[in-house]
């Protein structure tokens, strides 16, 4: 019996592999000669590889002779280097860029301006006494993302008797037990630290439509160089055209609040919000909110909830071209390849950046690139099947809630009735459905989003029906049913 070896003509350094790798995942590789003294979670996780790892030492040469003999000399040469691997496996290479001096040689974004003259005289109070008024309810509308949502919170924010919280959870996204006991000032820093990985979105380009915080004119955070504080960089935008001096005032004020449970800094902190911008009720709406329904009714065990869903091609069709969504694509990939299980290690890592320890924040470095988001190869039924798993998370844990405290609306039903959907809200929130509020909401439910599916290929959109279908069937189940696909058109 003969062996045929079929090898190259030269060695491919582990060098190089370790480049293919950074170049095509979030997650950052590099290989040392020595023991890691204080091993990161990506270190610790990869010790189950540590049996592979000797082999990287190896160097075998094979015989080429009888292949040789057989089919002749090869006609060229190919360099088998870094372009040559990133071609095979049709991704491009990563271009990074200088990332900026350390943060701590800059302000803090802790830090705030005198706030003398600045806090509105009808929350004055509210920021001397941090005394807590009782607001007549707390809804949380929670959906998959990309399900008209933003417009839903616009439209709140007009109603005198919301107090409407824009991607309040999303920004902060801390997650202390309920019972947990923290200080005025340990509370703040939660409020106030910047998120590192948006402000990595940010510096790189990438940062979401979502961040109001960035564009606005004569601000004085910076991703940059401060840092944007997390509750700046959606939630109090959305509530108020200077939020730094909101921030100002708050910052002055809560650090001054006495140890107390988490769960009775937020409900002081809403109130405090309420009593400068009005409401008697509480909606907080975050995108990509489903996997955080468990810790919500953990907090706000009285809270209801609004599940906002779309027809789930037409949102996995969104979701692709958003970039918190392919951000989430890459890192989930990127955890299956090193064997480890997003859901049950870290609840919500699957869909919600603001989710990721700030452990993991690492990953995806000083600068999240537009260009290398957008260039990947992710499939759009990549995202239909991310659709269904945030639909089973949501469904799950919305399961045991009575009706009266679970409404659940459809992105298409706004579209096609927002008269009818908006009056159904009203009612469940327990405001009145002014017609004035009305006819303003209305016009700001936008049908141009709806049938996105529509303009797929075949294939595609074969593919992305299937990867939708198991979401679809435990909304059905679950009585909540979509829209059928004919009853959406392109808008």
């Amino acid at each position: 019996m003969s062996t045929y070896h079929v090898v190259h003509h030269h060695d491919v350094e582990v060098q190089t592999l370790v480049e293919l790798v950074n170049a095509v995942s979030p997650i950052r590789m590099s290989v040392v000669d020595h023991p890691i003294d204080d091993p990161n979670f990506f270190e610790r996780r990869m010790r189950w590889a540590k049996g592979f790892f000797p082999y990287m030492r190896h160097s075998r040469t094979y015989d080429t002779t009888c292949t040789r003999a057989l089919l002749g000399q090869p006609d060229r040469q190919t360099v088998v280097d870094l372009n040559y691997l990133l071609a095979g496996v049709g991704r491009y290479k990563r271009r990074f860029t200088v990332p900026p001096a350390p943060r701590n040689s800059r302000p803090s974004a802790l830090s705030a301006r005198p706030v003398a003259n600045v806090v509105p005289r009808s929350d004055a109070a509210v920021c001397n006494a941090g005394t807590v008024h009782p607001l007549r309810g707390l809804t949380f509308i929670v959906t998959v993302g990309r399900s008209g949502s933003t417009a839903l919170s616009r439209v709140l924010s007009r109603h005198p008797d919301v107090l409407s919280l824009n991607e309040f959870y999303l920004s902060v996204r801390t997650s202390p037990s309920a019972n947990q006991r923290l200080s005025g000032e340990e509370f703040w820093r939660n409020l106030a630290e910047p998120h590192p990985i948006f402000d990595a979105m940010i510096r790189g380009g990438s940062g979401m439509p979502e961040f109001i915080y960035p564009h606005l004119e004569g601000t004085r955070f910076d991703a940059n160089t401060t840092g944007i504080p997390a509750i700046s960089l959606m939630t109090l935008p959305h509530l108020s055209t200077d939020p730094d001096r909101i921030f100002d005032a708050l910052a002055v004020d809560v650090p001054r609040w006495p140890q107390r449970t988490a769960r009775l800094h937020y409900e002081n902190l809403f109130a405090w919000l309420a009593a400068c911008f009005g409401g008697s009720v509480v909606v907080e709406r975050s995108a990509m909110s489903l996997s955080s329904i468990p810790w919500l009714r953990e907090m706000f065990p009285e809270a209801n909830f609004v599940h906002l869903f779309r027809d789930g091609p037409d949102a996995a069709v969104s979701m692709s071209e958003h970039t918190g969504f392919r951000l989430m694509a890459l890192i989930q990939d990127a955890l299956e390849l090193l064997d480890l299980d997003p859901e049950s290690r870290h609840p919500g890592l699957g869909l919600d950046p603001a989710a990721i320890p700030i452990e993991l924040a690492p990953l995806v470095g000083e600068r999240c690139d537009l260009d290398y988001l957008m260039s990947q190869n992710l499939p759009v039924a990549r995202f239909a099947r991310m659709w269904s798993e945030s639909i089973a998370i949501g469904v799950a844990a919305l399961a045991d809630l009575p009706a009266d405290r679970c409404l659940p609306l459809s992105y298409s039903d706004l579209v096609t009735d927002p008269r009818g959907c908006l009056t159904r809200l009203a009612a469940f929130l327990d405001v009145e459905s002014d017609p004035d509020w009305l006819d303003l909401g209305a016009g700001a439910i936008s049908p141009r989003f709806a049938g996105a599916s529509n303009q797929l290929s075949t294939e595609d959109l074969r593919a992305v029906v299937e990867g939708c279908a198991a979401g679809e069937a435990l909304l059905r189940e679950h009585g909540v049913v979509p829209e059928p696909k004919e009853a959406i058109v392109a808008g």
